[in-house]
């Protein structure tokens, strides 16, 4: 697996999986918050399956 999300990408995935796990435990505290896991996962390990099947790439090319 190489990275495919760039480093805006992949905070803001961060933090709307927080937001959205929140809503488990604070607000309306449905099981619907644990959709968070999801964009909180890909944005701690850089890397989003979907990108790949639709050939997107928000990561910066290295040079080397």
């Amino acid at each position: 697996m190489t990275r495919n999300e760039g480093t805006l990408d992949r905070a803001l995935r961060v933090i709307l999986g927080l937001v959205l796990l929140s809503l488990v435990f604070v607000g309306p505290k449905t099981a619907w918050g644990l959709i968070g896991i999801v964009p909180l996962l890909t944005g701690a390990i850089g890397y989003c399956p979907l990108y790949q099947l639709l050939g997107m790439n928000t990561c910066p090319m290295r040079k080397n």
